[in-house]
């Protein structure tokens, strides 16, 4: 068991090909889970260790093994020795804070994918790094926490008569970056659905948690931006390759995917555009709100001007002023307030102010 680092920065120093994984340490068990399956026959195992596989590599069956779990870095190792891996791929395998990429190789693919869920309770995203590893009849899956992102394989495994079960590696590894990938247009629906709220909320009542909320998006479609961007290109050199280990006619699957990304990248575009929109819809209705609070404080000091100014004048103490012995000052004093105050404000109307 080796030391696990938060931050790719507190790697720097260690030779290239330092096992040393890299990442948030989920607190779980390690799994090792081994599935094998044909047209015929379906096994599915839980294995201690990597010396348990190499029995499967005489049989003419497929072979998918799924690590649970990076921190453990001796069952990296183990694999890495057992199938001849390279060590940069192996320390990029414990590194999570890797972009989406594919390596070609003479006797294996390497491919990495971010996995996206929606937590149920609130707008929280999590991204989870997902490595691939496509070997002749073997795929290696590395995940950094057990969660139940491949259970819709699983299903389609159960049924003998799927493509699936009739197919090769090459297909298993299309069916889990096709899953994968299919997470993202369920976070596009619920994009689209705050959106439409955030929307609602700016042209009815505006408030700070209106701000946050906006603010939350768009960092939210910053990182998303990160993770889907680079599969365009991902898949289209899936597609460039002349690996052997892809079959011709499994790449045409893979097309599809490269379909659903940029339907998912079009999205987040739209997205950003929107977004910002909404900022300046934000500051102006706040703007606005500021102003009609302006303008009415404006009325009402227009309003008390005037008579701030009569009251003034009344107020100096000059010895001979007229009307300061008059029995009826008073209320004509407060006659005029009324009067000076109705007129304005009839002003104020027909000049369509207030």
């Amino acid at each position: 068991m080796s030391e696990s680092l938060s931050s790719a920065s507190e790697k720097s120093g260690l030779p290239p090909g330092s096992l040393v994984h890299v990442g948030e340490v989920h607190k779980h068990e390690h799994k090792i889970t081994v599935i094998d399956y044909n047209k015929s026959t379906l096994t599915r195992r839980t294995i201690k260790n990597i010396e348990e596989l190499p029995p499967y590599q005489t049989t003419d069956t497929v072979t998918w093994v799924i690590i649970d779990g990076l921190k453990d870095v001796s069952i990296i190792d183990a694999i890495g020795q057992h199938f001849d891996i390279h060590a940069l791929v192996l320390e990029d395998i414990l590194n999570t804070h890797q972009r989406p990429k594919f390596e070609e190789f003479d006797d294996y693919l390497y491919i990495v994918i971010k996995a996206i869920s929606l937590a149920a309770d609130e707008f929280n995203i999590e991204y989870e790094q997902v490595s691939l590893l496509l070997l002749d009849k073997f795929v290696f899956t590395f995940k950094e926490k057990p969660d139940a992102l491949f259970d819709p394989i699983f299903s389609r495994l159960n049924n003998d008569k799927s493509h699936l079960r009739n197919l090769g590696a090459d297909y298993l590894t299309y069916i889990i970056m096709d899953t994968i990938v299919d997470e993202y247009f369920s976070l596009q629906d619920t994009f689209d659905e705050l959106i439409e709220s955030v929307e609602d909320e700016l042209l009815n009542n505006p408030s700070a948690q209106t701000l946050n909320t906006i603010q939350k998006i768009k960092r939210e479609l910053i990182f998303l931006r990160r993770s889907v961007s680079p599969l365009r290109e991902l898949l289209a050199a899936v597609q460039r390759s002349e690996s052997p280990l892809l079959n011709e006619k499994t790449k045409r699957y893979f097309r599809d995917i490269y379909d659903h990304v940029i339907r998912v990248s079009e999205a987040m575009e739209s997205y950003r555009d929107l977004i910002a929109g909404m900022l300046d819809i934000y500051l102006s209705s706040v703007s606005n709100k500021m102003n009609e609070t302006m303008k009415i404080l404006t009325v009402f000091a227009s309003i008390f001007i005037p008579l701030t100014f009569i009251a003034g004048v009344y107020g100096m103490n000059f010895a001979y002023m007229p009307e300061l012995q008059w029995k009826w000052g008073y209320p004509a004093l407060w006659g005029v307030f009324i009067g000076v105050s109705v007129f304005l404000l009839r002003f104020f109307k027909k000049k369509k102010w207030i």
